[in-house]
């Protein structure tokens, strides 16, 4: 009466089909859900929980809570309504009359309001079974009601019907009229005619009526809110939830008629239990509205307590809701109970029922809005193992029915809709960082695949180009225990590209019982989460390190993300340290060093790899057109301290664009050279490397020129955004040992820079002598400051394996007390100076 009175029938039909929309889409996501697998207790925090994960389901389920809570108080206080005008003293007498006993005032409301909460209290404690007992006996009462009512509109004869109503400190009468069926009484209510509300003196509107309308369609969740107490919650949620909203949506349209056709709107509008004055038997009616809001109100306590209860058994609130686990014997969660029903009392303060109508509405359309996008997410996700047997709806359900709870949401109450988005927005926040990880599986980690997986098909090679080259790395970790800085390192000169973590394990597969390789993927996860890196993990198997490397270079990656960079740390005869200890992601007192890696190699242990399968490695990646990159002492940076001393020169990234053990040869713009200015470059472009200067240094021989080559590399530079300081070094001391060693024997024909230029792999590594590389060192050590980190041009490896251990022996005199270097061949273009 309430909806026909205020909106007339055309707008009250409208307001039904709105909400059962929503209602119905909503229907076909639970169904679906429901159907996909085992319920547990909690109905629709359940299935959005294990759906969307803990902090989604978490924050729903609160939600969820407020709602039901909120829910079960104004069907109260709309019974303590119904009891006051039943059995209240007219406003303005003192003393009742008749039936007329009860008291009227907000504290007596109030009052009346706890003893009926308290008897919902009751039956709730005895438990599930004693509810179910109940709710089916009202239902019966109900059913024989409305049957009564629907027999009234046509056995009633016209009558006209005193409404007192409310005025200052006394009452006033109007008179409403039954009119019987009457096409001129159908063709008045057929319009709006939105008055004053004579419970709160607010004046109605659509999404005011609205409101308070839908809170009579929110029964549909009752089913699932007891799924933990259902047998068969997957055969009894759809048909129960389907039969129940197809019930209800066609005697609700049934009524909203026979109203409008036979009761004039002040009959409607003022008197809100008018069909106790119009029905053949009225103390049937009176028995029906109590027993169908007791039921609603019960049935909305039962439901907060079992979400609540598994909020609680979920632990993703922690201590806050330890005490709601408690059970009784037969399992019943009687602390839910009793903390559901003290929230419940707190808000039967508000006083009136249309106070918080606006309130329950926004947060069942809420929790609705949130059950249609877990579908969706399961459906739009596409993983096998969503196979429910409810097939009833598809992707466009779940879409209109978030379209429709969003949008009558904003329209019923903008400011209850943004303050119940916010909260929410809140409690996401808060469970994502401090909740406990969950084994229920995240449906974000399913949509993440569905889109990488459609994304790395369109990436496609043959469409790159050198102006968005990006660096993606392979580093070879032996043991990470070694290597903490490395990886830090390495992960700071990706670039935003991609980083794999290789691993080499030397075993037989046919020798073992199974793979040694999946135990040990946690530990490295755990260490890569620790690290803070964004990094992959790729371990192989294989009987040489160098192998094992091949196989990392070929299947690395995926699509059009593959390593174009092999980093290695450098060959040496130093004694690893454990750089995992002394890290501060492992040192606070709640962390351990991840058990899952072994303990270092000590002094007198055998290599398991020999210098000539180092460099062999190196050859492999540039034939494969991999660059390469050789790190020495980089577990001797402390990035932390270099980057943050107050000292005022700022810490400075030295970098050598020239083959120092190819003098003859050296040049400043060939690929290699390139490659190493861009990655100083991509290196301090990173947010920890910003406040480094790179100092690049140009090595030059008396009379040839030194400005005319400093302007050629400024000019350079300045192509390739680079900002650099450029810093001339006389070299021709060191050069002349060179050129003395490379004359040869007497009469010996000097090499022609022809057979130079078209060897790739040097033939004249013997000719480069101790002497010349232990000068080339101390020309680098002697440039100051001492900077965090050098950039130094690697060569290529001679052409003749047996020279494999002669040409490392270089790399290490060269790089020999540098401090942190990185040896740099670039072989593919990674530079532009195009837009």
């Amino acid at each position: 009466g309430f909806v026909v009175g205020h909106a007339g029938l055309y707008q009250a039909l409208a307001m039904f089909a709105v909400a059962y929309f929503i209602i119905g889409m909503t229907v076909l996501s639970v169904c679906a859900i429901a159907t996909n697998g085992a319920l547990d207790a909690g109905g629709a925090y359940y299935m959005i929980s294990r759906a969307l994960g803990p902090e989604f389901g978490g924050s729903i389920g609160i939600m969820f809570f407020l709602a039901n809570v909120c829910g079960s108080a104004l069907y109260v206080l709309g019974l303590v309504e119904a009891v006051v005008d039943s059995f209240g003293i007219p406003p303005g007498q003192k003393v009742g009359t008749g039936v007329h006993v009860l008291p009227q005032s907000y504290w007596y409301e109030l009052l009346y309001g706890t003893v009926l909460l308290a008897l919902c209290l009751i039956v709730c404690l005895v438990g599930a079974s004693i509810y179910a007992k109940a709710t089916f006996l009202i239902f019966l009462i109900v059913a024989g009601v409305l049957g009564t009512i629907l027999i009234s509109f046509f056995a009633t004869r016209p009558i006209g019907v005193p409404i007192r109503l409310p005025h200052f400190n006394s009452s006033e009468i109007e008179n409403g009229s039954f009119t019987g069926f009457s096409l001129a009484t159908l063709r008045d209510n057929l319009g709006g005619g939105y008055g004053v509300d004579y419970t709160t003196g607010q004046m109605m509107s659509f999404s005011s009526v609205f409101a308070v309308m839908f809170n009579g369609c929110t029964g549909i969740m009752a089913g699932s809110n007891m799924s933990g107490d259902l047998k068969r919650p997957s055969y009894s949620i759809p048909r129960g939830t389907i039969s129940a909203v197809l019930f209800t949506y066609l005697v609700y349209n049934l009524l909203a008629f026979l109203m409008c056709a036979t009761c004039n709107r002040t009959l409607l509008q003022k008197d809100y239990g008018f069909l106790r004055d119009i029905s053949i038997f009225p103390p049937l009616v009176t028995v029906g509205i109590y027993a169908a809001t007791l039921s609603a109100a019960m049935s909305n306590l039962i439901g907060a307590s079992r979400i609540l209860y598994a909020l609680a058994r979920d632990d993703l609130f922690g201590r806050a809701l330890a005490l709601a686990k408690k059970t009784s014997a037969s399992g019943n969660p009687v602390m839910a109970v009793i903390l559901s029903w003290l929230v419940v009392q707190l808000v039967l303060f508000s006083g009136k029922l249309n106070t918080i109508a606006g309130v329950v509405t926004t947060f069942f359309l809420l929790v609705y809005a949130t059950v249609n996008l877990a579908c969706l997410a399961l459906e739009w996700a596409s993983a096998p193992n969503f196979r429910p047997t409810f097939r009833y709806f598809t992707w466009h359900t779940c879409l209109l029915g978030i379209a429709g709870c969003c949008v009558m949401m904003f329209l019923i109450s903008p400011v209850s809709a943004s303050a119940s988005l916010g909260f929410l927005l809140l409690l996401l926040l808060a469970l994502h960082y401090l909740s406990p990880s969950s084994t229920w599986g995240y449906i974000t980690q399913a949509l993440i695949f569905h889109q990488v997986r459609k994304y790395l098909l369109m990436l496609d090679v043959r469409k790159d180009h050198v102006k968005f080259w990006r660096p993606q790395m392979l580093l070879m970790v032996q043991n990470p225990r070694g290597s903490p800085r490395l990886i830090d390192f390495v992960n700071d000169l990706k670039k935003s590209g991609l980083y794999v973590l290789g691993h080499v394990e030397l075993q037989d597969l046919d020798t073992l019982p199974s793979d040694p390789l999946q135990p040990q993927q946690d530990s490295w996860l755990s260490l890569v989460d620790k690290l803070n890196v964004k990094a992959f993990i790729s371990l192989t198997l294989a009987p040489s390190v160098r192998h094992g490397v091949r196989q990392l270079l070929f299947t690395s990656g995926l699509g059009g993300m593959r390593p174009n960079t092999l980093v290695l740390g450098f060959y040496d005869d130093e004694v690893p340290q454990d750089g995992l200890a002394r890290h501060p992601a492992f040192t606070s007192a709640h962390d351990e060093v991840p058990l899952g890696f072994p303990p270092l190699r000590a002094f007198a242990t055998p290599k398991l790899l020999s210098a000539r399968e180092y460099v062999g490695i190196v050859a492999d990646a540039l034939k494969m057109l991999r660059n390469v990159l050789l790190a020495r002492q980089l577990e001797s940076l402390d990035k932390a301290w270099e980057l943050r001393r107050a000292a005022s020169p700022p810490p400075a990234i030295h970098v050598w664009p020239v083959n120092l053990l190819r003098p003859h040869s050296a040049r400043y713009a060939d690929t290699c050279s390139l490659f190493l200015l861009q990655m100083a470059c991509v290196l301090n472009m990173a947010r920890a490397w910003r406040r480094a200067r790179l100092r690049l240094f140009l090595c030059v021989e008396a009379g040839a020129m030194p400005h005319a080559q400093e302007e050629k590399l400024r000019q350079l530079l300045k192509d390739l955004r680079i900002q650099a300081q450029i810093q001339l070094v006389p070299w021709d001391a060191v050069t002349r040992l060179h050129w003395q060693t490379r004359q040869g024997p007497p009469g010996g024909p000097a090499p022609t820079e022809e057979e130079d230029e078209a060897v790739n792999f040097p033939a004249n590594a013997t000719q480069v002598s101790d002497e010349y590389v232990c000068a080339a060192n101390k020309l680098v050590l002697e440039q100051s400051p001492a900077p965090a980190v050098r950039f130094l041009y690697l060569p290529r490896p001679p052409a003749d394996t047996s020279l494999y251990p002669l040409y490392l022996h270089q790399l290490e005199l060269l790089t020999r007390g540098l401090g942190p270097t990185v040896l740099v061949h670039g072989v593919s273009a990674v530079t532009s100076t195009q837009l």
